[in-house]
């Protein structure tokens, strides 16, 4: 490895889309009507930062890293583009849209050509850097730390620079350890370090004691791991039922000697490659994919689902925009809300009533979600509607629905007969369910004496969707709303109407009629009834959503509504917290798609089933769960300042039914982010370890104020993998930090 000269141009040398992002070239940022100025955009040299200037002064040089780009889109796909732009630059505009709530860049290239070549390159880019071993991440990182602290760029480290490039990767030491280590790797005894020598800091920098230990154990065959050393380890440590040649096929895929592999051995930079790839990471890699049942009606899943989804922040005066419902569904959300109210010229628009958060045309928020909804997964989306229009604009909705959805629309049954349940996920694939108000029962549509239903009233008692506290919202609104026969006859599976309690449900209500509960009243349910809920969810779909006092889009703790079976458990996307964390760590198995299969006992009608009073039952699986947090690796700093270096501790959280509901917590390390070592046991007993979900939070500790978020990761319980292994993390905002992780021991054994 050149200490001087990396590069991160892995696999892309001699790449034409790569010459061409390096080259750079000029692109025309757009803004706003007025504001539309060109500027030089280039890659640089290390391929991970861009770098752009105004043509005016040379100080505003600007400069992105690829890591924050979530995605490059072609096209004017924007509120920004399509409000400042003509149709005529379709073919020559591009986006960059940035991770967390950096705004994004709409550009505009000089022909359709180069814009191709931006998009493709810097998708490429980015593709190329996310396929990187995490060891050659933390090499890049450390390097581009060190180019910054080599002040005066005569690529060598002065033990001055040294410090400073100590706090930049988050490590504050005293002057006599700097001295030390300085003096260990200064062979030449110049004053400082340069070369072979950067390398010598660079290996004390990134020596793994704890990994050292734990090969050290296994590592029987001339101080190297033989595939039956690997093989042993493999079995007493991570428990895992494996054979000789499953040891030889790690060799071949994660060795890095070409000598060792020969030999079918593993050296330690062999054996911590395998610790960080999906092997040997904390979650099941046999979870990872679609690996449950999909073929069961959809109330027996949980569905991951959106609240407000049309806002990007607040619920006052936060902006409205298309690309809310885009990140909702690239993050797996299958069903989102719709707020639907009169516009002008007749086109319905969607922003949250009497608030002063902007509005977007409901047709273009169909026309994205057309475009997004099966990207990450193909299983059903439901379109909540949330419907203020007059019965006019209502007809538009149906058309708009009807053209742009086209066949992909559920607008009947899927069979030929009266359905008695729901169809499945599977039978469902890549299909939009409106989920909204219906004039008659969907059992008319099959009699032949069916009455004529034209525009009726259905009665405001019928409608419980709204966030207003009730009073205020039928001050507003007179209590009946004039409802379209266009957009009635479009709801099939998901009708909504009101709750009135579980014995009504259970005697009035069909199958495909759904209530939505405000979280107070389900939260109450859940406690005072818990047994009732589940076995009404066990026949029909519940949604519940926030309370309208949650004007700042903050969220309510989802897990005890899906304890009772509750499905549609709507959140507020757009809020990082660590409700979203939950929501992120239940969908994270199942390939992502959305919908989980709801354990046997919240699916069966006459289950016994509940969460508080735990009697005995198929749901008692007593489990003893043991955790060492070992050591954590790069964490990032919390505050920008050289000077501030993080003191961090680790949360070990038990998310479930309230007796498995826990919280562990490790002492805090002061000042190193960089390589924190902990070695603290925790033992957790859980009851009913298929509701529960395991939650690492990493926090910067502070003896005033509260302890600020570094990281988090939350996995189902039952994702978990016993042994040694990598926990990664992700940020506020559900991004994973490239770099950072945990390193755990984990041990699950059936409770005595």
């Amino acid at each position: 490895m050149d200490s001087n000269g990396i590069t991160d141009k892995q696999g892309l040398e001699g790449d034409t889309e790569l010459k061409f992002l390096l080259d750079g070239g000029d692109l025309l940022k757009v803004r706003s009507d007025s504001w539309k100025k060109t500027r030089f955009y280039k890659l640089q040299e290390d391929c991970k930062t861009m770098w752009h200037e105004s043509k005016k002064t040379l100080k505003s040089k600007q400069t992105f890293s690829v890591e924050d780009i979530a995605a490059v889109r072609r096209g004017r796909q924007t509120e920004g583009l399509r409000k400042y732009t003509e149709e005529a630059v379709e073919g020559r505009t591009f986006s960059i849209l940035f991770k967390g709530r950096q705004k994004s860049l709409d550009l505009i290239a000089s022909s359709e050509e180069e814009a191709k070549k931006w998009v493709s390159g810097l998708e490429k880019v980015i593709s190329n850097m996310n396929g990187l071993s995490p060891q050659i991440k933390t090499e890049h990182w450390i390097y581009s730390c060190m180019r910054k602290a080599d002040i005066n760029c005569d690529k060598k480290m002065s033990q001055k620079e040294l410090k400073s490039f100590l706090q930049d990767i988050n490590i504050e030491v005293d002057d006599d350890y700097t001295k030390m280590l300085f003096e260990k790797c200064d062979a030449s005894k110049c004053g400082f370090l340069k070369g072979k020598e950067i390398e010598h800091f660079y290996k004390i920098l990134t020596q793994r004691e704890e990994i050292d230990v734990i090969y050290g154990e296994y590592a029987k065959t001339d101080g190297l791991m033989s595939a039956d050393d690997l093989m042993n380890f493999l079995r007493n440590e991570q428990i895992e039922d494996t054979s000789r040649s499953d040891a030889l096929q790690l060799i071949e895929k994660y060795e890095l000697d070409e000598n060792a592999k020969a030999k079918q051995q593993m050296t330690k930079d062999g054996f911590l490659m395998y610790l960080h790839q999906p092997d040997g990471l904390i979650f099941n890699p046999a979870h990872k994919s679609v690996y449950q049942d999909m073929n069961q009606p959809l109330n027996h899943y949980f569905i991951s689902s959106s609240h407000n989804t049309y806002l990007l922040e607040d619920q006052l005066k936060g902006p409205s925009s298309t690309e809310a419902y885009i990140k909702a569904l690239v993050k797996g959300c299958r069903c989102v809300e719709l707020d639907c109210w009169d516009g002008s010229d007749g086109e319905p628009v969607i922003y949250h009533g009497y608030t002063l958060t902007s509005k977007i045309l409901f047709k273009d928020v169909i026309q994205a979600i057309k475009d997004y909804a099966f990207k990450m997964s193909e299983y059903p989306v439901i379109l909540s509607l949330e419907n203020n229009c007059s019965v006019e604009q209502q007809k538009t909705m149906a058309q708009h629905l009807i053209s742009i959805l086209g066949s992909a629309l559920v607008t009947k049954p899927l069979g030929e007969t009266m359905p008695k349940c729901f169809p499945s996920p599977e039978e469902l694939k890549g299909r939009f369910i409106v989920k909204g108000k219906r004039l008659d029962k969907l059992e008319d549509t099959f009699s032949d004496g069916a009455k004529v239903v034209d525009e009726e009233s259905v009665t405001e008692e019928d409608d419980d969707e709204g966030d207003e506290d009730d009073q205020e919202k039928n001050s507003k609104k007179s209590n009946s709303l004039k409802l379209a026969k266009e957009l009635s006859d479009i709801v099939i599976y998901c009708k909504s109407v009101h709750f009135h309690g579980f014995e009504d449900s259970w005697d009035k209500q069909s199958f495909y009629e759904m209530a939505s509960f405000k979280e107070g009243q389900a939260v109450k349910l859940a406690e005072e009834s818990a047994n009732e809920y589940i076995r009404h969810n066990t026949d029909k779909l519940s949604r519940i959503y926030p309370g309208g006092l949650r004007t700042d889009s903050s969220n309510y703790n989802p897990v005890p509504l899906w304890n009772v079976g509750c499905q549609i458990v709507a959140l507020n996307f757009q809020t990082p917290c660590p409700e979203m964390d939950l929501n992120q760590g239940l969908f994270l198995q199942n390939g992502q798609s959305g919908y989980i299969l709801k354990p046997s006992f919240l699916r069966d009608t006459a289950t016994e089933f509940d969460p508080t009073t735990l009697t005995k039952g198929p749901w008692l699986k007593q489990k003893a769960l043991h955790v060492m947090v070992i050591s954590a690796q790069q964490l990032p700093k919390v505050n920008e300042k050289k000077s501030s270096i993080v003191d961090p501790l680790v949360q070990v959280q038990i998310y479930g039914v309230p007796a498995d509901t826990t919280v562990k917590e490790t002492p805090y390390i002061e000042n190193n982010g960089f390589n924190p070592m902990w070695n603290e046991n925790f033992q957790f007993d859980v009851c009913v370890p298929d509701l529960a979900l395991v939650r690492f939070l990493v926090e910067d500790y502070d003896y005033t104020s509260d302890n600020e978020f570094i990281g988090q990761y939350t996995l189902p319980f039952n994702c978990l993998k016993n042994g040694y292994r990598h926990v990664p993390l992700f940020t506020k905002n559900g991004d994973l930090l490239s770099s950072a992780g945990l390193f755990v021991h984990i041990m699950v054994v059936d409770a005595e």
